[in-house]
């Protein structure tokens, strides 16, 4: 029993239909879309009211990689026939991300780079600088041909386990020299890992944290310009080509209109499909979904944190020199609250340059008030006015709307033993039929890992239908 209301005959009598519907409109639900549209499904994505109008980098990766051949996201925009003119928009950056604390500024890319910032900042010796991003190099290839070969979910079979492997010569997982490093380098590899992975307070595997890390020696794929962004153009790819948009200012009910899944709003009307697709996590549907028709097969009380961010604008001429596009500004002692990702884009004006910092709230996100995101932002606002010393009044926080429920910020922890390179399970239920992306899942592998559950997932759904 799935527990959902049938809808009336009254209530039918307006409804609109579409094969799938996709609840949320992040990166997994986009590329999702896209690759249901492309099987020849008539495709709805619901998306929270105001999520169009906000400012698009927050929808952001801190992080993307694989410019070209050397990740996931070119192999899939070539999938999806993104049109050449956009996909050289992208271009390869030496420069990954830049490391920052009290006493450092460490740059992370290429491996020959990093190793010899590691040895100039005396953090280690020039030959264990040298192993370990060599290793790095080598683990995040051997897991990169894995990830694209691997059917990453599954529907209606068993479940395979993640256990040890190889692929070519190399065993999968962390190199040694990344698993047991000395301290100094221990942390700065735990910065990166929690700046890349989606996770919320879970560890990723030892084949993810090899994949992040590793992913960092080939530099960044990046955008000189202003948007969009990786987002905005996944968006304007779908909802030209492949999908149908709506938004909701609200609330909602997943219902049942025999055996069809689909969306009551809170103005009555009604969108079924013949499959529904959660691409939201569960713990923020919580908020806007009525608890007296909350799904049994749904659970709201998974172990769950929550990034927080602000969006700032700051005059170009007041940046430090040498200041990287992405930073890792390291726990500071004074207060708790923890690293924080600060990415720089570029404004319509050369004068101006746009900054989104986050960092991971420790609170529980369903224990959040007003107050506590005020105060925590706040926090972040300082953090980076640190970074920039004399931005003095020409550094300005920028207001923003802050979703409910369609949000990539809300991060999940799958069960115990699950998670990459364990496959998905997508189907929730089977009548009426509805499927999960389960982000949670595949959180330890970043935005790679968003990538590569709307692909896999969308194409399973699709054969499904």
């Amino acid at each position: 029993m799935s527990g959902l209301r049938t809808v009336s005959r009254e209530e039918r009598l307006g409804a609109r239909r579409w094969d799938a519907l996709l609840l949320g409109s992040g990166i997994a639900s986009l590329v999702a879309a896209i690759r249901l549209g492309m099987a020849g499904q008539r495709v709805l994505v619901v998306e929270e009211d105001g999520n169009r109008d906000a400012f698009p980098a927050l929808r952001e990766p801190f992080f993307l990689a694989g410019a070209r051949a050397q990740g996931v996201l070119d192999t899939l925009l070539k999938e999806i026939t993104l049109p050449l003119i956009e996909r050289r928009r992208i271009e390869s950056e030496r420069l990954a991300l830049q490391i920052v604390g009290p006493d450092l500024r460490l740059d992370v890319g290429a491996p020959g780079l990093t190793a010899q910032e590691l040895v100039a900042w005396g953090i280690t010796k020039p030959e264990t600088a040298q192993a370990i991003a060599r290793s790095l190099v080598e683990a995040a290839e051997a897991e990169r041909q894995a990830m694209l070969s691997s059917p990453v979910v599954r529907v209606g079979r068993r479940l395979a386990r993640a256990r040890p492997g190889t692929h070519g010569s190399h065993v999968r997982g962390l190199p040694a020299e990344a698993a047991r490093p000395a301290e100094e380098v221990a942390a700065l590899l735990v910065a990166q890992t929690r700046a890349l992975s989606n996770l919320g307070s879970t560890q990723p595997s030892p084949e993810a944290r090899a994949r992040l890390l590793g992913s960092l020696m080939g530099g960044a794929a990046g955008f000189g310009g202003g948007p969009p962004w990786l987002s905005g153009m996944l968006r304007h790819r779908a909802e030209s080509v492949h999908a149908e948009f709506r938004s909701l200012p609200g609330g909602f009910e997943i219902v049942d209109n025999d055996g069809e899944p689909g969306l009551m709003t809170e103005a009555g009307q009604l969108w079924l499909g013949r499959a529904l697709v959660l691409a939201a996590p569960e713990t923020a549907l919580a908020n806007v979904i009525d608890p007296a028709s909350w799904p049994d097969f749904l659970n709201a009380s998974r172990s769950a944190r929550r990034r927080l961010a602000v969006h700032l604008r700051c005059k170009t001429a007041t940046l430090p020199e040498g200041m990287g596009r992405r930073l890792i500004s390291l726990a500071d002692t004074d207060d708790d609250l923890g690293d924080v990702s600060v990415s720089l884009y570029a404004s319509e004006s050369e004068t101006n340059v746009e900054i989104v910092a986050r960092a991971l709230c420790a609170t529980d996100p369903r224990e959040l008030d007003a107050g506590l995101i005020a105060d925590f932002e706040d926090r972040l606002e300082e953090r980076v006015r640190r970074l920039i010393p004399f931005c003095d009044k020409k550094l300005s926080r920028r207001e923003r709307l802050r979703p409910r429920w369609d949000d990539d910020d809300w991060l999940e922890d799958p069960p115990p033993g699950q998670g990459w390179p364990a496959e998905i399970d997508l189907r929730v239920n089977g009548r009426p039929p509805v499927y999960r992306l389960d982000r949670a899942g595949i959180a330890g592998l970043g935005f790679e890992g968003d990538l590569l559950l709307g692909w896999r997932g969308g194409d399973a759904i699709a054969a499904e239908l």
